[in-house]
């Protein structure tokens, strides 16, 4: 399975970034070995409109089963929801591997 982060920058030191659609970077967990196995990085964040759900479906077709992230606009929950991807808030997490532990404990809010 694979987690997906939005982040300001390419690794699990980086800062999370709140939006979803607009993050820089997504770094991805293979959740069965918690190892960091891609950082992925977002082309449409500059893009003047339709940025979330190009963005759902760029991460779909890379294989992702979950986001974490600090919020998502309407068009893209709508997308996430409709592929089957739950998506949590990372809360107050620090960094991109905080983020990543506290999925992992379960302690994060399911968004959509």
């Amino acid at each position: 399975m694979k987690v997906c982060i939005t982040s300001k920058g390419d690794s699990p030191e980086s800062v999370p970034e709140n939006r979803f659609g607009r993050t820089p970077f997504f770094v991805v967990y293979n959740d069965e070995t918690g190892e960091v196995i891609e950082a992925i990085n977002n082309s449409s964040a500059n893009d003047a409109s339709g940025v979330g759900p190009k963005v759902v479906q760029m991460l779909v077709s890379k294989g992702v089963n979950v986001v974490v992230t600090g919020q998502v606009g309407g068009n893209a929950g709508k997308g996430l929801e409709i592929a089957g991807v739950p998506t949590y808030a990372f809360g107050g997490a620090k960094t991109v591997a905080e983020a990543y532990a506290a999925y992992k404990a379960g302690t994060l809010t399911r968004i959509v």
